[in-house]
């Protein structure tokens, strides 16, 4: 086991109290990072200032609740006399948590967290670098229109240029906000689509719609508005779109822009591309940190798997599993992957930041172990469309648990650590004893063949603790052999309190039923079966899936919710394990660099895209869209740039003529080979 990061030799005492991982107090890679790094580094001895008065001046806030720790009062102790001075140990943890915080609130400044050069990162290819882009990509409309969110918004900006076309997309948003509709307001809703777009006295006709499929909405509408009426009217207008206006926007300027957005979104990603905060916690092959990309300050959590880690524990197939997994996978209610890079050392997978911590920590650490039903029941939902998302993808999860389920900003949850989920091929089972003791299905604990019955198993017993404040088969912090733990899952049924109503005691016996096959979730329904429980009656799921509920609880932003930076345990050193040339393959698979869908979401949220996309006057076409137009010639080098490219020159001249050198006599006295010099830049 490695030495805790807070625990020192007898005596030791460290000579900078910012002993940084990177970010602020690392030295800068080059002449382009030193400006940054001496600003973060000045804010990093700002809130050392700031955190420090806060200590000695602040009152005691034993009022608050102790396990999120703020950034101006993490480790304090409190003596008779008042607060203590901070030690060293103590205001390194709270450098890094401050620095993080302000990195969270976009750093100050109208940049919102952006590099200097955001704009320059950013910056568009002339058309003509587009070329075999262009020649490669599908022509799907679904994917380029539909799925792909900057692809949406160029096609909609298209569509606004043709009346008709106009007129589909208003008919399409307003089917999508019929949906989401309250019950008690649904059928007002339908009822002004069915005026504004499927009458002909209406003023926003759409066209090439069937009459008789009009009346049959219509009918259907006055009867009972369900949520799917106008489901095939929207196929239709997708499949009209899908033609001769599909065809037109391939030939227009607003693909071209797209075009220019793909390439700059297959750039290569290296560790420059992020900014790193503080450690979170730790993974199974390494540290999980807080980092920012620089060209947006976007903010994600970086999971780091060390290369020889991996190596030593074979392990490559479980991170490539994992990792092409969070690539396939686009849900609400799971973490997304954004970037899959490489380092010298580690293998990198920046994925959603969830500041609000994990639902263990909020179940045992927040008050009273459990939740009210109420709240209990939203994160049932929430996992729920999490699971069903997985399932539609044929992705069978096995290791739902509360530490796996973690909360956001705004009190919504994600599903996490995918590195046990597996894809079930269409119409097979499978077979793996894996999970969570405590949380394994009765099937999982055999070592039976299944599908997704494990999963609905541990929704089960997780709806089970948010409400008990414990297991259902086993108590915390009370030791009972695996053995007997899986003994109880087999055959002993659970016990209910008086905690549990009467809809989510039914609930929860129903998921926890021992036979798979009378299991809610295995019945032939999935996710639907568990949705239409009397327990989820006032729960709009439609909404809920449109982030359009209020969460039950939402999460200081003004707390870390994690442990001290000196309380997370450093890993030990990898020994007697070393890279080869061969290990590139693996590499190579993983570190693909952006993810399609949430790199495009980023450049959205963060309003890079809507800075950026902008178009000639009067619609004319720009420059860097102009295919007979040249490129514009790359920007002169500055002095320092020439100087060090120089620099690189002759260095790597120097170790041609070392290398090309002719041996030593045999009358010589032999010497120890000397190293290379590098070939360029800072070491």
């Amino acid at each position: 086991m490695g030495r805790r990061r807070g625990e020192r030799p007898p005596g030791y005492w460290p000579r900078k109290v910012n002993r940084r991982r990177g970010g602020a107090g690392r030295r800068p890679g080059g002449p382009r990072e030193g400006a940054e790094c001496s600003r973060r580094a000045a804010a990093a001895g700002e809130a050392r200032e700031a955190a420090a008065r806060s200590l000695r001046a602040e009152p005691s806030r034993a009022d608050r609740h102790p396990a999120p720790a703020p950034a101006s009062d993490p480790g304090r102790r409190l003596g008779p006399a008042g607060p203590a001075a901070p030690q060293p140990m103590e205001l390194e943890n709270i450098v890094a948590n401050t620095v993080l915080l302000k990195a969270r609130e976009g750093g100050g400044g109208n940049r919102k967290g952006k590099s200097k050069k955001w704009r320059q990162m950013l910056q568009f290819p002339h058309i003509s670098q587009c070329e075999e882009l262009r020649l490669s990509l599908e022509r799907d409309y679904h994917s380029l229109c539909e799925r792909q969110p900057i692809g949406r918004l160029l096609f909609r900006e298209f569509c606004a240029t043709r009346p008709e076309l106009t007129r589909c997309i208003a008919f399409l948003d307003g089917v999508a906000e019929y949906e989401v509709t309250p019950d008690e307001k649904r059928k007002a809703c339908g009822r002004r689509l069915m005026q504004n777009f499927l009458s002909h006295t209406g003023p926003d006709l759409i066209p090439e719609v069937p009459r008789q499929l009009v009346t049959n909405c219509s009918q259907r509408l006055e009867q009972g508005p369900c949520k799917d009426l106008f489901q095939e009217l929207t196929r239709l207008t997708h499949e009209y779109l899908s033609m001769a206006p599909f065809a037109d926007y391939l030939d227009s300027i607003y693909f071209n822009r797209f075009l220019q957005w793909k390439w700059l979104e297959r750039q290569p990603v290296t560790k420059n591309t992020f900014r790193q905060y503080r450690v979170l916690g730790k993974g199974g092959f390494g540290e999980v940190c807080a980092c920012q990309v620089r060209a947006t300050g976007k903010m994600y959590a970086c999971k780091k798997l060390e290369k020889k880690r991996i190596k030593k524990r074979k392990g490559e197939a479980m991170a490539l599993n994992e990792k092409q997994i969070l690539e396939k996978v686009n849900s609400r209610f799971v973490v997304s992957l954004a970037y899959a890079y490489e380092t010298k050392d580690a293998l990198c997978l920046v994925l959603t930041l969830m500041n609000g911590g994990d639902l263990k920590f909020h179940i045992y650490h927040m008050g009273q172990a459990g939740f009210p039903e109420e709240r209990a029941v939203f994160y049932a939902a929430e996992i729920c469309c999490g699971l069903e998302d997985l399932h539609r993808e044929r992705i069978v999860y096995r290791d739902l648990k509360p530490e796996n389920i973690l909360l956001d900003d705004h009190g919504h949850i994600r599903i996490s650590d995918l590195g046990l989920a597996v894809h079930v091929p269409e119409g097979q089972t499978i077979k793996g004893r894996v999970g969570t003791v405590g949380y394994m299905a009765p099937e999982v604990v055999k070592n039976e063949r299944y599908t997704f019955s494990p999963d609905w198993w541990a929704l089960g017993c997780l709806l089970y603790e948010m409400i008990a404040g414990q297991s259902p088969f086993q108590q915390r912090k009370k030791k009972i052999k695996r053995e007997e733990v899986e003994r109880l899952v087999k055959e002993v049924p659970e016990e209910y309190s008086e905690r549990f109503s009467p809809q989510a005691r039914s609930l929860c016996s129903q998921l926890l039923c021992k036979d798979p096959a009378g299991r809610l979730g295995c019945r032939g329904g999935g996710a639907r079966e568990v949705k239409e429980h009397p327990l989820f009656k006032k729960l709009n799921f439609k909404r809920l899936g449109a982030g359009m509920l209020e969460p039950p609880f939402k999460p200081d932003p003004q707390a870390i919710y994690c442990k001290d930076v000196l309380d997370i345990e450093q890993f030990s050193t990898v020994k007697g394990v070393e890279l080869e040339p061969t290990d590139q393959d693996f590499y190579q698979k993983f570190a693909t660099g952006s993810v399609p869908i949430p790199w495009q979401n980023e450049m959205v949220e963060t309003e890079c895209f809507q800075e950026l996309n902008v178009f000639g006057l009067d619609g004319s076409v720009p420059p860097d869209l102009d295919w007979k137009g040249q490129p514009p010639a790359p920007p002169k080098k500055g002095l320092l740039q020439r100087l060090f490219s120089r620099q690189r020159i002759a260095v790597g001249t120097a170790a041609t003529v070392r290398k090309s050198s002719p041996p030593a006599s045999s009358s010589q006295p032999a010497s120890s080979p000397q190293p290379e010099a590098p070939t360029g830049g800072w070491r």
